[in-house]
Order: C-alpha cells, then structure tokens, then sequence
C-alpha cells in the first residue's frame, strides 16, 4: 500500500482546474466567457477522471478541447491584478524573503527523492517508489504555496485568483507538451523510426562513428522543432537513429547517448514557435512587440550548445 501515489496529485490539479473554470462561468465581463470556462472544465474532468474514465473519452474530450481552442473560444481574462506600484512597494517590503518559497520546490524534490520513497512501516509505503521523483516534485510544491501564502500574507483564495489568471493568459498552449508528447508516442508505434532509419542511412555514411553521433543530435533537434517538443522527438530518434547505429552498429553507451541526445532535443525547444509555451508565452506575458524575440534570443545558445553536444557525445559515447 502506497500513501502517496501521482493520482494525489492529479486530483489536486484537477480541483484546481475546477475552481478556475467555475471563476471564469462566474465572471460576466469575460470575454470568451462560456468557451474558456468549458475548456478549463474539460481539463478539470480529465485530470480528475483520468484514472478511471475510458480512454475514447479522455480523447473525445480532448478532441472538444482542440476545437474550442481553434474557434478561438478561449481566451484571458479582463480581471486586473495588483498594480505595479503595488507589486513593486510588496517586493520592497519582503526583499529575498520572495526567493525561499520557491527554493523549496527543488529542495523538497531531491530530498524527497533520495530519503521519503525508502520510508515505509511493514508494506504500508510513504509512497511509491518509482514515482519518487514526481511526487516529491508536487510536495514541494504544495510546501512552496504553503510557505508563499505565509510569507506574503496574501489569502487562501490568492492561488486560485492570481494562479487561473496565469492560466488563462497561457490558455491553450498550456496543454501544447502533453499532446506533442503523446503524438511522439503514436509517431514510434506506428514505426516513423524504422523509416527515419532507412532515410538516414542511405543518405549518410554512417559507418563513421562521428556522422552517427552528428545525424542523432542533429535529428533530435531537427525534429523537435518539427514537433515542438523534445519528448516527442525522442521517442522516434532514439528508436531510429540513436538505438540501431550508436548503440547496436558502434557499440555506443546508450545511457550517455539518451541524456546528452534529450539536451540536443533541447536546443531543437529554444528555436521553435512549435514549443508555444516556452517561447511564444513568455513573449505576450511581457508585452514584447514581436513574439519571436525570446526565440531569436535564445539562436546563438542553442547553436553552440548542440555543437557541443555534438562533440561532447563523440568523445564520451564510445568511451565509457
């Protein structure tokens, strides 16, 4: 028996999501007022339900969610905030103060990680074991909103209020990773890898050790900005390219191969509009004029990270 298991959480998410739903249908001046209080409520369901429900119906309602998002039915609020001058005279008054509760996000995970997943009492467990590293992520978490609304003096309801207008202001693209992802998922069983291999290998020469390692790192990133995630990408790389000519062609170490090959598909994430919640987001929450400034930003890092990767790959993947 497990105490704490990653259902805990999704629960949670899922009451979240509800209450953010319900503010919205509540709210008159909003603008898309019904679309995006159904869409939210759908959400909602699907982290609540998900365990239980049949999977056609997570997808019938996940397909709902597709189609009020391109009506263009979910939208942002008009409910303000606090003001700057307001922000700014809480942000003298707590100083550093602010940084802590957010310290106890990684803290708690790594403790968490490494000490709660052994504590148990005969078979009753803390929690469970191969999920210690997300379920400690969500205690540190929920530890981080307890010690935020402590520091601050802000009420209970701040969470849900300050918490659905960040929601809304992402809005659809908050959902972009799992459903990339999942398509990544689809991609590898339908066998895009085997035809990804067979392209490669006949346009490259990948007897040379080096060309392999440049034609995964190159693919990962390639097809994540395809993709717009590097999750999606792996899963059809490593599948095509990285398992059958690193790995079983040039006796690479596949464990070196998958962490520096994900931080390829990494670099892919910094130069894509495809990634919309790291790069487009980030852009209209700070009013930038063109919403591809954070991606021409972050090209010159990407490009020489990759190249390192490159290299760093070559020399390490065959070696140990």
């Amino acid at each position: 028996m497990k105490l704490l298991t990653l259902e805990v959480f999704y629960v949670i998410v899922g009451a979240m999501l509800a209450l953010v739903a319900g503010r919205i249908a509540r709210d008159p001046a909003h603008p898309r007022r019904w679309g995006s209080a159904l869409f939210w409520a759908l959400l909602a369901v699907v982290f609540l339900g998900g365990k239980i429900l049949p999977p056609a119906v997570v997808g019938y309602l996940v397909l709902a969610m597709v189609v009020l998002a391109s009506l263009r039915q979910v939208g942002s609020s008009t409910e303000k905030s606090t003001t700057r001058a307001e922000r700014a005279a809480e942000a003298d008054r707590l100083e550093n103060r602010l940084l802590w509760p957010a310290l106890l996000i990684p803290a708690t995970a790594v403790a968490g990680t490494l000490v709660l997943d052994k504590i148990h009492l005969g078979d009753v467990w803390l929690m469970e074991p191969k999920q210690a590293a997300l379920i400690s992520l969500g205690l540190g978490a929920l530890l981080a909103l307890a010690a935020a609304l402590r520091t601050t003096g802000a009420g209970v309801t701040a969470p849900v209020q300050e918490g659905g207008r960040l929601l809304q202001t992402i809005g659809w693209a908050l959902v972009l990773p799992q459903l990339l992802a999942a398509l990544g998922g689809i991609f590898s069983q339908a066998g895009v890898g085997v035809v990804v291999a067979d392209l490669v290998t006949r346009a490259l020469p990948t007897q040379f050790p080096v060309v392999a390692v440049a034609a995964y790192c190159l693919g990962m990133a390639l097809f994540t900005i395809c993709m717009g995630n590097a999750f999606a990408a792996f899963a059809v790389i490593t599948g095509g390219i990285g398992l059958p000519l690193i790995v079983q062609q040039h006796g690479g170490n596949p464990a070196i191969m998958a962490a520096i090959g994900m931080l390829s598909g990494y670099c892919g994430t910094l130069l894509t509009p495809m990634a919309a919640n790291f790069n487009l987001v980030p852009a209209m929450l700070l009013e930038l004029s063109d919403k591809n400034a954070v991606i021409k930003a972050q090209a010159p890092i990407a490009a020489v990270i990759l190249t390192a990767n490159i290299a760093l790959m070559y020399f390490c993947v065959y070696c140990f």
